[in-house]
Parts: C-alpha cells; sequence; structure tokens
C-alpha cells in the first residue's frame, strides 16, 4: 500500500482536478487506486455506494479510479447552512451541526474516523491518492487540523504542494509556504507542481529552478492548462461565474446562483447539447427576458434561499417569466421553492419557520425526517433515467396527483401544473443520460446531441491524465507513494 498527497497554497488551485487525472492515469498504468479527501466543505454531494453522501469531487475521482463511490473516499462533510453553520456529515451521515464556537475542538474529535477511512481504502488498493483542503499556509486554522498536515502527519503520507500560476504570485506562494508552516509539516513536503500555465512552459523555467533553490523543494513538472476540465463537475459554486454566454444558442436556460446552491452539476449535461445556452446568473443580475426555460437549483437552506431570491427581485422576473409563456422547472430545493409553502418547524436547515413559495405549484413542504439518501430509476416524459435523491422533507398538494416521474415499484416523484409548464423533481443527476434530455428538448422542437455526459466526463478525464503524463514525473510521486 502506497499514498501520496495534493496540497495546495491555496483554494481553488485546481487540486481536484490534479487529483482525479492523476487517479486515471494511475489506472492507466495498471495500479489499484482510491481517492480520498479527509475533510471538506461543499454543498455540492454524491450519494454513494453504501448509502451515504461524500463531496462531489470525491465521486469525481472514483470514476477516475475507475470504483464507485463510498462514504470513506470523504469521511467528514461540512454543508455550509444559512445561519453561520455547518451540516456536519460524518461516514456519509448527518451527525449534527458545527458553527464558529465549536467547530475546531469537534474537527480535531474527528482524527480517529478519519483515519478509519483511510486504513480501510489503504486495504482495497495499491495507492491512495490524497487531496488536501485549503492550505497548509493558514497556520491559524493548524490546531486540530484533520485536512492538511494534521492528517498527513497522522498518517505519515507525503506531500507534494500544488501552486497556480495563473492567479499570479505562485514563487511567492509556495516559497512563503515553507516560511509560514512548522519545520515539522515542511518536512511532509517531497516536491511541487505548478498549475495552470499558459503559453511556452519554457519561459517559466528561470523560475521554477528558483523555487527549487529557495524552498528546497523539488520541482515534479508544470501543468499547462487543462482545457479539457471545463467538461467536469464543479464542486465549488464560485467557478459558476466565470462561465461565458456562448453564441448563436437557440434555447437559452437560466439558471440562479443561489447563496446556498447545491448539486448545480446537475445541469451540466446540457453543456453539450449545441442548442442550448447555459446561463448561471450571479446575484446583481436579472434573469433574461429571452430565457425559455428558468431553472430553480438544489439549495442546502431552503428557506433561507427563498427569502435570497425575493431580495435579489428572482421572484419577480420568474413570474413575470411564466406570465409570459415560459417554463419552469425546480429540482430538489427548487422544487420545493415552486410551492405555496415552505415550512421548517423543527429548525433542520436553520432557524424555525415558514416562508411563501412562489406559487407555481399547488404544494407544500414540510421539512422534518430523515434524509433521504439513495439511487434511483424510472421514467419522465416517456423516456427513462437514472438519478440520485439527496433531501429533507415531505412534499404534498393537488399537483403531486401530476408527477413529474415514476420511480422504480411505481413510486410517485415531483408534480407539475395543469398546463405542464412548471416541472418539480427531487431526483438529481437525471439529465446525465441522453433519453430523459432528449425528450426533454423535445418539447421545443429541438434536437439532441445524443451524446451521453458520463462518456463525455470519463474522455475529459482521459485528455487529462495524458496531459499529466506528459508533462509531470509521475514515476517520481509513485516512488513517493510506495517507500
Amino acid at each position: 500500500m502506497g499514498a501520496i498527497m495534493l496540497q495546495g497554497t491555496g483554494s481553488d488551485v485546481g487540486k481536484s482536478v490534479l487529483v482525479a487525472g492523476l487517479c486515471r492515469a494511475l489506472v492507466r498504468r495498471g495500479y489499484r487506486v482510491r481517492p480520498f479527501k479527509p475533510q471538506n466543505m461543499s454543498n455540492n454531494a454524491a450519494v454513494t455506494i453504501d448509502g451515504g453522501e461524500i463531496g462531489r469531487a470525491q465521486a469525481l475521482q472514483a470514476m477516475a479510479a475507475g470504483v464507485d463511490p463510498h462514504s470513506d473516499m470523504n469521511p467528514v462533510l461540512l454543508k455550509p447552512q444559512a445561519d453561520h453553520t455547518s451540516q456536519l456529515i460524518v461516514h456519509g451521515r448527518v451527525r449534527g451541526t458545527l458553527g464558529g464556537g465549536n467547530f475546531r475542538q469537534a474537527r480535531g474529535q474527528l482524527l480517529s474516523e478519519v483515519m478509519d477511512s483511510f486504513n480501510r481504502l489503504s486495504a482495497q488498493c495499491d495507492i491512495v491518492v490524497v487531496e488536501g483542503a485549503g492550505s497548509p499556509a493558514e497556520i491559524n486554522l493548524r490546531a486540530g487540523d484533520i485536512a492538511n498536515m494534521g492528517f498527513a502527519r497522522t498518517a505519515n503520507v507525503p506531500v507534494i504542494l500544488v501552486g497556480d500560476i495563473d492567479r499570479g504570485g505562485v514563487i511567492a506562494s509556495i516559497v512563503g509556504t515553507k516560511a509560514v508552516i512548522d519545520p515539522e509539516d515542511a518536512a511532509m513536503i517531497h516536491g511541487f507542481l505548478i498549475n495552470k500555465f499558459r503559453g511556452d512552459i519554457a519561459l517559466f523555467e528561470d523560475g521554477y529552478r528558483q523555487i527549487e533553490s529557495i524552498s528546497g523543494w523539488r520541482g515534479l513538472g508544470v501543468v499547462p492548462w487543462l482545457s479539457a476540465a471545463v467538461r467536469l463537475p464543479s464542486e465549488d459554486a464560485v467557478i459558476l461565474e466565470r462561465k461565458r454566454r456562448p453564441d448563436g444558442a437557440r434555447f437559452i436556460i437560466a439558471c440562479p446562483i443561489l447563496p446556498r446552491i447545491s448539486n448545480f452539476d446537475d445541469l451540466d449535461p446540457f453543456k453539450i447539447e449545441p442548442d442550448v445556452d447555459l446561463l448561471m446568473i450571479p446575484p446583481g443580475s436579472p434573469l433574461p427576458a429571452e430565457a425559455s426555460l428558468i431553472v430553480l437549483p438544489g439549495s442546502k437552506a431552503t428557506i433561507a434561499d427563498m427569502q435570497a431570491m425575493r431580495a435579489q427581485g428572482w421572484d419577480i422576473d420568474i413570474l413575470a417569466h411564466h406570465r409570459r409563456g415560459g417554463a419552469v422547472l425546480g429540482i430538489c430545493g427548487g422544487y420545493q421553492m415552486l410551492g405555496r409553502r415552505i415550512a421548517d418547524p423543527q429548525g433542520v436547515e436553520g432557524p424555525s419557520g415558514t416562508v411563501a413559495g412562489l406559487g407555481l405549484l399547488d404544494i407544500e413542504t414540510v421539512l422534518s425526517g430523515d434524509k433521504t439518501l439513495r439511487e434511483v430509476k424510472g421514467r419522465a416524459l416517456g423516456a427513462s433515467f437514472a438519478g440520485y435523491e439527496m433531501h429533507i422533507g415531505q412534499t404534498s398538494g393537488p399537483d403531486c396527483g401530476r408527477p413529474f416521474a415514476h420511480l422504480e415499484a411505481g413510486r410517485p416523484d415531483g408534480a407539475s401544473s395543469p398546463d405542464g409548464r412548471v416541472l418539480g423533481t427531487y431526483v438529481h443527476g437525471l439529465f446525465g443520460g441522453t433519453a430523459l434530455r432528449s425528450a426533454f428538448l423535445d418539447r421545443w422542437n429541438l434536437s439532441s446531441s445524443q451524446q451521453d455526459h458520463g462518456v463525455a466526463v470519463n474522455a475529459a478525464l482521459d485528455d487529462i491524465a495524458a496531459q499529466l503524463e506528459a508533462h509531470i514525473d509521475i514515476d517520481a510521486l509513485v516512488a513517493l507513494a510506495m517507500r
């Protein structure tokens, strides 16, 4: 058994994509590989084979490794809620909430459970590829750390530091990390990678050697800008605001970026449709009047996001869109927002309370009970699909008598308006296959690309693995992992 860990000089330096690409590259070399992230913070999650949930990035990395996602791959998941707290998920199951007052103490107590998961994964494979969170240079968070050096030192896993040259200051960020971290932490770092390089790599040769000289760490490669990464699901909602609008599409889908948006990769399959323009609308911008379809996405805090929607004036945009004859689709939390009322009497997702919904569906939701986590198959619009449920709450009302879908064993899901222009479902990931996406687009007389989204993602992972093989010293990484 071996292991290697990628940590970053900061957030969003590309660790998740590099881990996924490295998993695929190692699998192509014949190794049995498992991804691992000790602690993650994300509202974009995936259902696991053991009936739990983990960060979306770890599910992607599992795909890259050719295995089913398992809760051991991300033993601690924090899902931010509306009131400055986070829902704590341990080994795939809800364990409670953490706030600023108890976060550090509770986090430190979870290290033994992190190690349990790591040891179980290690027993299943040749190499575990570990992803850190944030940066080890956040020395104010070092006490009780389980995400970076606290884990690396406990598990005795060698670390590679990743710097993002695209954001600038990569020399200072790598050398500065060496300067501020504890010497025993620095001793865990055996090399560095430069990520997101654009242009002629030869032009950075002097800078690369200067980092080696000043830090004392070995350079293990310069990774070019990976254009294939845009075809992968994103875990961080920040990236949504960077998407550019393509030209020439006939059909516009608009989706507001809510403060606690979750599972927003539900819409990724529409990016491969040539006639579709998917617009993720940031706060401060109106929903475009020319949109044919508005999608309300999942939410980790449905009541708070409903209030945020009203504060942005998006509710006015949605109702005007509907009066003009436009269609609306709500997924999970977005489905709940389409109803007349959302109640959280027990404070499941934040302070207890009730809020009026958009009233586009004659339904109401009560947030209570256990979280539903399961993979599902079914039929909708005359087509088959596969997806997963991940929600808290029960929804009822007359429009549920016209379900969006019928799941296995005839179980109904979701609701629709009498005229069929407003649809709601609890199922995530249902557009990944070609059948339902084609049937959905056919409602507007649009032809589908007939491309399976999973196939497209796997092709992107292969492209990234090939780039890593060409530009980094994977032999050295394997030697470190197996030392």
